[in-house]
């Protein structure tokens, strides 16, 4: 039996201060009245285990940026080049942006965007301790492997459950999984799968076609977009485990392998003028009855970084539970819904039923 949410709280940390970040905490203000007995636009669980939005606040966050570090966060988060939406009121936190690690959070094309704070860096398992933080976020650029591992460490000896948003593979590495497991902390990741996203489009369709005895025999996913996220991308060498993460997703629900060369999915350029907007545009050429042609051509447009926030936030407090239950380790179902690279891979079908037993404590 859980105990009133009413008495409870959900302590978040935030690694990264950028658009996700600004659409996380925009969306805790704006959701933070929201009863669970109804369906809200733009939420999957208004309430979660016992948990609801307003349940959930902000308890320490760190970036490099010389006009984030030393703010307040409800300010930090409308600081250039962040450019998402703005779609509520922040009254400040109280939530002071510290100054964290660069090693390589920060790639060659975002080094004129990004000022580097001189404040000195902060001991960051000492304020994760002293802020009580129950659940660290990573909201790091991608390619950020050595900040990516730093902070899972940081996360790990403090006993703080760690949500890797970001195609960095940490609970998809058995080695990482097994720290986890063995200190009892748990772990969701990696790389996070939006609301309604290209990822799970096609992923959808693509269990459709399999579903429906169509072969899918060749696919592109394109992406493009004007945030620093899709500027950051354009330094190709920093794409690799985003590619890989991004192909897996799609890939995993086929029953038939498709060649290397029949399936191209992966960001493709950066337009400043689109600023948070995200436009996809997915192909899929498929074999039907009697070797007829099946082609689906399909565009996406969405505020990227919104989009995702709803799936972090059900993702902290799925990680809140299992510090609840004492439960260390990758999350499983977790992982397998909100993520697009998880420990294992289900349908998403099957991975909302995993995730509803574990809610309801029975998974």
């Amino acid at each position: 039996m859980t105990c009133p949410a009413s008495s409870r709280k959900v302590r978040v940390g935030l690694v990264g201060v950028g658009n996700c970040a600004s659409a996380f905490v925009q969306g805790l203000s704006h959701y933070r009245d929201a009863s669970g007995n109804e369906p809200i636009a733009g939420l999957m669980h208004p309430e979660l285990g016992g948990y609801r939005i307003g349940d959930v606040e902000v308890s320490a966050a760190f970036d490099i940026h010389a006009g984030k570090v030393g703010r307040d966060v409800a300010e930090a988060i409308h600081v250039r080049p962040n450019n998402t939406c703005r779609f509520a009121e922040v009254a400040p936190l109280g939530v002071t942006v510290m100054r964290g690690r660069t090693l390589d959070g920060i790639g060659r094309w975002l080094t004129d965007d990004v000022p580097d704070s001189p404040e000195p860096e902060a001991d960051i398992g000492a304020v994760l301790k002293q802020s009580r933080t129950d659940v660290l976020v990573s909201y790091l650029p991608v390619g950020s492997q050595q900040a990516t591992e730093f902070y899972a460490a940081q996360a790990l000896d403090a006993g703080c459950a760690f949500v890797n948003c970001i195609p960095v593979f940490i609970a998809s590495n058995d080695n990482w999984r097994r720290r986890f497991a063995a200190r009892g902390v748990p772990l969701i990741g990696d790389d996070v799968k939006s609301q309604v996203g290209a990822t799970i489009v096609h992923r959808v369709l693509a269990n459709l076609f399999g579903e429906r005895g169509v072969r899918l025999a060749r696919t592109y996913q394109l992406n493009f977009g004007g945030n620093a996220d899709f500027k950051n991308m354009l330094e190709r060498e920093r794409l690799d485990s985003k590619k890989i993460s991004k192909t897996r997703a799609v890939t995993s629900q086929l029953d038939v392998p498709m060649a290397p060369e029949d399936i191209h999915i992966g960001p493709s350029d950066h337009v400043a003028w689109l600023e948070d907007r995200k436009f996809a545009h997915i192909r899929m050429e498929g074999v039907g009855f009697g070797g007829t042609a099946l082609n689906v051509e399909l565009k996406l447009e969405v505020w990227d970084s919104p989009n995702s926030a709803g799936v972090v936030i059900d993702a902290v407090r799925c990680a809140k539970l299992a510090l609840d239950r004492g439960i260390g380790g990758a999350l499983e179902a977790p992982s397998s819904y909100f993520m697009k690279s998880p420990p294992v891979q289900f349908t998403d079908h099957e991975a909302r039923n995993r995730l509803d037993r574990f809610i309801a404590g029975e998974d």
